[in-house]
């Protein structure tokens, strides 16, 4: 594609034989005579170079400059003038502009200015793109999910983004910690800004506190020059500091008061460093459980705790694993050029039955591996991971719902019933038995739900004389059916 200039000037002299120079170079030229008909012309479309005089009236270049620069940022200028002086040009620059040319103007030199021009473009173009790859593999929207729970950790993201607040992120191992903190940086006014990650858990104490504080030369074995810390390099924006569990006494005494004040002193120095880091911290065990055996401070344990975000596992959003199955699904279909359009019906009722004890990381690598051995277009039971289909073939008969005169049913399809049932009183639970809330969490129409419901035996609770519910999972002999989905 041409690239497009819009050349502004009132000398129609000039712009004649310039516009017709520009286009026999190749470039897609547009004119306009003032400032308002260049407002009229950028308004109305992009353009990659702005070349214009500076006297163009009442507002000049340098006002067009100052407009381009807010409304089309990836927009390069050139001024242009007759009358040019250092002063004018020491401004342009400081302002923006690519280049400030003097007329008469040569062709060797425009040319020279129009490269520039276009180089500064296609960096700026370039930047943009990887940033919104940034926040497609980091934004709010890399964080695949519809059930309940998680539309609660989207608000709380989205609520505490764009605040200097101490986040803590709790859950299991692979349920996403580490991309809701970028999630977070990503939608703060700090996205610019560095994202430092720290993994307390995977560096012995006397390395850690030097890759946290920094440290200075021979202030210990090994330490031949000085060493900015992860804090340091996280001035300006956020750390993040996962696995904070396993931290040790020692280290939790420093992390308090960095985290309170963000001053610290490198290892060897006196020095007091400040610095402006947004804390985001994570863990996948109960702190309040190891702060009540001594384990952790309770003090450091009441800083970091002021906004809990805590990610379910997997298991408990059984609705959420088709969209994410899909999710990794187009990612490694598009890195290995594989045409693995979907799963069967088998392989989609395995991967939701099974209980994911490493959370999204581990279907992630199922879905990978899957994509990779699959040989045809839809991936099959076949392609997934052993374990899943140990997992679903290990349920009792005995305890599966017979069928007929007593038999007991066999074989796969029996084997997924009690995980299915398992599913779906979770969801009826998680949303109170309000069968439109659970249907919509499990992706699923009211009918579907009802039909599954007396398919499982899965009854609403009964409140006893005291207003409390009861148990259900009951059979249909203890009560009838009309009475069943009555509520709801």
């Amino acid at each position: 594609m041409a690239t497009s200039v819009l050349l502004v000037d009132a000398d129609r002299y000039l712009v004649q034989p310039m516009a017709e120079y520009l286009r026999e170079q190749g470039f897609e030229v547009t004119t306009a005579r003032n400032y308002a008909e260049a407002i009229e012309r950028l308004t109305e479309g992009e353009f990659d170079i702005v070349l214009s005089e500076v006297d163009l009236g009442e507002r000049d270049g340098f006002a067009l400059l100052d407009w381009v620069k807010e409304h089309s940022p990836e927009t390069s200028v050139i001024l242009m003038t007759g009358y040019g002086t250092i002063d004018n040009a020491v401004e342009a620059i400081r302002r923006g502009a690519v280049d400030y040319l003097v007329k008469p103007i040569l062709v060797e030199e425009l040319r020279i200015s129009l490269d520039r021009a276009m180089a500064q473009h296609n960096l700026r173009a370039e930047n943009r793109r990887l940033k919104r790859q940034l926040d497609d593999r980091y934004g709010l929207d890399a964080i695949v999910g519809r059930d309940v729970r998680m539309l609660q950790v989207y608000e709380l993201i989205e609520a505490v983004a764009d605040t200097r607040t101490t986040v803590l992120i709790t859950g299991e191992s692979g349920t996403g910690k580490s991309l809701t903190a970028r999630a977070i940086h990503r939608l703060s006014r700090r996205r610019n800004g560095p994202f430092v990650e720290v993994c307390c858990g995977a560096l012995p104490e006397t390395l850690l506190e030097s890759e946290l504080f920094g440290h200075k030369a021979g202030s210990f074995t090994g330490a031949v020059a000085d060493r900015k810390g992860k804090f340091a390099l996280a001035d300006g924006g956020t750390i993040f500091l996962d696995e904070i569990a396993t931290a040790s006494p020692a280290l939790q005494v420093k992390l308090l008061r960095v985290l309170q004040d963000m001053e610290f002193e490198p290892i060897g120095s006196s020095e007091t460093i400040r610095v402006d880091a947004r804390p985001i911290l994570a863990t996948n065990q109960d702190l309040e459980q190891l702060v009540r055996e001594g384990k952790f401070r309770e003090d450091l344990y009441y800083r970091i705790n002021v906004i809990n975000i805590q990610l379910p596992p997997l298991r408990e959003r059984a609705s959420d694993i088709p969209l994410l199955a899909e999710h990794f699904l187009k990612k490694y279909r598009e890195e290995t050029g594989k045409p693995v359009r979907g799963f069967t019906s088998a392989a989609m009722d395995l991967l939701q039955c099974y209980h994911w004890p490493g959370n999204i990381r581990e279907l992630e690598n199922a879905v990978e591996r899957a994509v990779v051995l699959c040989r045809g277009e839809l991936i099959e039971p076949e392609d997934l991971p052993p374990t899943l289909r140990r997992s679903a073939l290990s349920v009792p008969v005995a305890s599966l719902p017979s069928q007929g005169q007593g038999a007991p049913q066999k074989g796969l399809k029996a084997a997924l019933l009690e995980p299915e049932r398992q599913l779906v009183l979770a969801a009826l639970e998680a949303n109170n038995w309000n069968k439109q809330r659970t249907a919509k969490a499990l992706g699923i129409n009211r009918a579907t739900l009802y039909k599954k419901m007396r398919k499982l035996g899965l009854l609403p609770p009964k409140q006893d004389g005291q207003g409390r519910s009861k148990q259900a999972g009951k059979s249909g002999a203890d009560s009838k059916p009309s009475e069943l989905y009555a509520r709801g």
